[in-house]
């Protein structure tokens, strides 16, 4: 990965028995016939797909069109690969008068799951990101990655406490921080597209903006299926869940990786500065994509004993993670 690259979080999901195309699947109650319609393209430079079970087609791609005009509306705020983003003012001024109110919603929620993972959710850690480019970048690169002085010197500017944010400015209290809403904002986009369909009165859709989040159920009258790619092999499935009105992200550090080993990626713990690597992904599977989406990648720099013990104060939340070791675990057990 190159410096001036932007990170992405990729996501081991894959889309199992899923309909492609626009192909009859059943009656609705009233006899239509129900099709189902897809959409294919990207969110925050991810790959991105929304599949809509209606039986008037004029009407399923007229509301796909407003869904797409919701998600560049959203990336014009939260997208770090835009220079004239919302996010990207902020991280060059270092403070952002009159933000926009998604922004502002969305840093609180930020805060909020920062809060309960004990900072190791946090979205200041852009500058490690930028240190780690740079130094694999550069044509000294050591294995280790970059030294105590350099990752000390980062790591004061990584502190989601030094955000402040009210309607009327955003502002960081320490020089040189920089955020990035990558571990987030994936998912609070898909959860703006769902509620766009349900005010419309649409249920049976699977929305995957780099997270997914099933509305109601499979046109075949079933749960939504998905399986979850193996990050050693991205070609074999592990595991197959059902989705029924519930969202599913996944964070892994392999194939973001800044060395050959993918030792150094982009999920940083914030307090080491270093790429955690006790799990090969984690899973999470909640009512909403932006809580699955900040707890995929919190949950990730924690124990098990700590990550056990975060579940077990948000009911309706269950994880699957890949060890070390190639082992998974599930929460609830």
């Amino acid at each position: 990965m190159k410096p001036g690259s932007v990170p992405t979080r990729r996501r081991f999901l894959s889309i199992a028995a899923a309909v492609t195309g626009l192909g009859l699947l059943r009656q609705s109650a009233a006899g239509q016939q129900v099709e189902v319609h897809t959409w294919r393209g990207t969110a925050l430079g991810a790959s991105a797909s929304i599949k809509l079970a209606h039986p008037d087609p004029d009407f399923a791609r007229a509301l796909i069109g407003r869904a797409r005009a919701e998600i560049e509306r959203l990336e014009q705020i939260f997208s770090l690969y835009r220079s004239d983003s919302a996010v990207s003012r902020l991280n060059s001024r270092g403070v952002l008068h009159a933000p926009p109110l998604d922004l502002v919603r969305l840093l609180a929620d930020a805060r909020r799951y920062s809060a309960l993972t004990e900072g190791a959710f946090d979205v200041t850690v852009q500058p490690l990101w930028r240190l780690y480019a740079e130094h694999f970048g550069g044509q000294k690169a050591t294995a280790n990655g970059p030294g105590p002085e350099a990752l000390a010197t980062v790591l004061a500017r990584v502190d989601y406490r030094a955000v402040s944010v009210d309607p009327a400015r955003i502002a960081f209290e320490k020089p040189h921080m920089a955020i990035t809403l990558n571990g987030i904002a994936q998912g609070y986009i898909t959860d703006r597209v769902a509620d766009l369909f349900r005010r419309n009165g649409l249920g049976d859709i699977l929305i995957d903006l780099g997270e997914l989040r099933a509305l109601g159920r499979h046109p075949e009258d079933r749960p939504w299926t998905v399986g979850l790619e193996d990050p050693r092999r991205r070609s074999r499935v592990f595991e197959t869940l059902e989705l029924d009105n519930t969202a599913l992200a996944t964070s892994a550090g392999r194939g973001t990786g800044f060395d050959a080993s993918g030792a150094h990626h982009h999920l940083f713990e914030p307090r080491s500065g270093r790429s955690s690597n006790r799990y090969l992904s984690v899973s999470v599977k909640a009512p909403t994509a932006t809580e699955a989406d900040a707890l995929s990648t919190g949950l990730f720099h924690l124990d098990q004993d700590r990550f056990t013990d975060l579940l077990k104060r948000r009911p309706g939340v269950a994880a699957i993670a890949m060890l070390a070791n190639g082992g998974v675990r599930h929460w609830p057990a």
